[in-house]
């Protein structure tokens, strides 16, 4: 049985990695799916490799007017959600002491500006008995160098989820958080040998996450399996929080 039979989700920043591989699955399970992307030739790729049940919308989540145009379309197309799962985020490192404010109101922006306005303008199109899903980091969970700025951005998702899981609760709206470790993305085949083996080594597993593996975990707090599940989040990183 498809577990999102006949349901509208949302994911944000979905042209690849975890995003991308969410909406696959969420279509897969009946959903469907409005993605976004802020690069219309990854957006177009994006929405072929799903192949049906699937609207892309140029969207970058720092920006409250892309923001109207994606729910304009949604409510245009489909007139509800049931289902938001804000996926986009942004990452960038400096250590402290040459942090600029560039570095600082980017990340912001993005992580934590941009996923307040996401929920928020979503809200009016969330049917009640929904769930929205926030993607963090086992950073904020953890801390990492050079990625307090990032970190700290993302950390404000616990925040939200707790908050907002309160707020929401008489609509029956669940709100949760997916705090992924390693996970084996272009992003991560990016950087260099050394760093890539350092981060492996804090995996318990002993091994880098698949996109797949947070999509799964998005399933379920997606479907009715997490009915009773609000307000917190969940590491989803092999293990590497559990090595400190």
């Amino acid at each position: 049985m498809q577990k999102l039979k006949g349901k509208v989700a949302v994911i944000t920043g979905a042209t690849s990695g975890m995003g991308l591989a969410t909406a696959q699955l969420f279509v897969e399970e009946g959903a469907y799916v409005f993605i976004t992307g802020r690069k219309q030739a990854q957006l177009d790729e994006a929405v072929r490799s799903i192949g049906k049940n699937v609207t892309g919308v140029l969207c970058d989540s720092g920006s409250l007017s892309d923001l109207d145009r994606l729910f304009e379309t949604v409510k245009t197309e489909k007139g509800h959600i049931d289902v938001l799962f804000a996926s986009a985020g942004a990452v960038d490192g400096a250590p402290i002491g040459h942090i600029t404010e560039a570095h600082f109101d980017m990340q912001f922006n993005v992580n934590a500006k941009g996923t307040l306005f996401t929920v928020q303008k979503a809200l009016p199109l969330l049917n009640d008995h929904g769930a929205i899903i926030m993607t963090g980091t086992v950073v904020a969970l953890k801390g990492g160098s050079y990625l307090s700025v990032y970190s700290a951005s993302k950390a404000a998702l616990d925040a939200f989820a707790k908050s907002w899981s309160t707020e929401l609760s008489a609509r029956g709206i669940r709100v949760n958080v997916i705090h992924p470790g390693p996970i084996d993305t272009a992003l991560f085949a990016l950087l260099p040998e050394d760093k890539k083996t350092s981060y492996i080594n804090q995996v318990a597993l002993g091994r880098l996450g698949q996109s797949r593996e947070i999509a799964t975990t998005a399933l379920f707090l997606a479907s009715e399996d997490s009915s009773y599940i609000t307000g917190i989040s969940i590491p989803v990183d092999g293990g590497s929080k559990a090595i400190e």
